[in-house]
């Protein structure tokens, strides 16, 4: 990476990003949908299920509320089932890494660069994901919707890691995920470099309309392009293709929202934030 900082800040999706998803939020979703009469082979089945899709990554009560915008009482009765289903199918089937993603954290970290996963999921089970997959060791930050103001696609997620984690330009902020609300947080935060990854979630073409300043084929390939070299993904056009980590940020051609221009993060508990720090501790989390 050339033009701006080094990156002292990683990002990660969880599902579909280091986390292998295998259509349980999908899954989840659908069964929530049932408990509200929401069957599939029905009209309404198939036109709920396209609106989650495009929805991806939004807390799931965010986009129950969206699906039943006249009655927050089904919204919050549909995501409490969502939240049991997909941690029955956590418990069923269990979770797999993204093949590469322990190596490339692994490589980030040893570069000095602090890693951060953050999702759409509850606490609850975001804690299950990383008890899952072992992963709290690997991580110095660990996010939900239920530590911010704001779930995706607002950047409050990606700027509190960046508070406690002690960034002091979001430049130095690097984030990969692999859906449009996700790759929307990236790039409202201002980070330097909003990787799309195309391992799950949503195309690639979702991804770059949703500003991705690059893509990649999987986490394997993110060291490559924030430590050196150019990575060359989604067909061989992403080592260098920047939706424009400077000139772009005022309004890509793809049509992505504009990003605000480089800025200092917030100076609160920033330098002298205490890391690592992972607020999602299990012995306080009931699991």
């Amino acid at each position: 990476m050339s033009g701006g900082p080094p990156v002292s800040l990683v990002c990660l999706g969880l599902l579909g990003t280091v986390a292998q998803d295998g259509g349980m939020r999908e899954r989840a979703f659908a069964e929530a949908c049932a408990t509200q009469g929401i069957v599939p082979g029905t009209a309404d089945y198939a036109h709920y299920m396209v609106a989650v899709n495009q929805a991806l990554g939004q807390p799931a009560v965010e986009v129950f509320r969206g699906l039943f915008p006249d009655n927050p009482g089904r919204a919050e009765a549909a995501a409490l089932s969502f939240e049991r289903s997909f941690r029955a199918v956590v418990d069923r089937t269990g979770l797999s890494p993204v093949p590469g993603a322990a190596e490339a954290v692994a490589e980030l970290r040893a570069s000095g660069v602090r890693i951060c996963v953050m999702s759409g999921l509850s606490r609850r089970l975001v804690s299950s994901v990383l008890d899952t997959l072992d992963w709290w060791r690997r991580v110095d930050l660990a996010l939900s919707p239920e530590d911010v103001p704001r779930g995706y696609p607002s950047p409050d997620l990606m700027l509190t890691a960046m508070l406690r984690l002690g960034v002091e330009d979001v430049r130095e902020a690097a984030f990969a995920a692999s859906t449009a609300s996700e790759i929307q947080c990236g790039r409202r935060s201002g980070a330097g470099v909003v990787a799309g990854v195309l391992t799950g979630g949503h195309t690639s073409d979702r991804l770059r309309a949703a500003g991705a300043t690059h893509l990649i084929d999987e986490i394997a390939q993110l060291p490559g392009l924030l430590l050196g070299g150019r990575t060359s993904g989604a067909g061989g056009s992403v080592g260098g293709e920047t939706a424009a980590v400077d000139g772009a940020r005022a309004g890509s051609a793809s049509g992505a929202p504009p990003a605000p221009p480089p800025s200092r993060a917030p100076s609160a508990a920033s330098t002298s934030a205490p890391r690592p720090q992972v607020p999602l501790e299990r012995r306080n989390s009931g699991l």
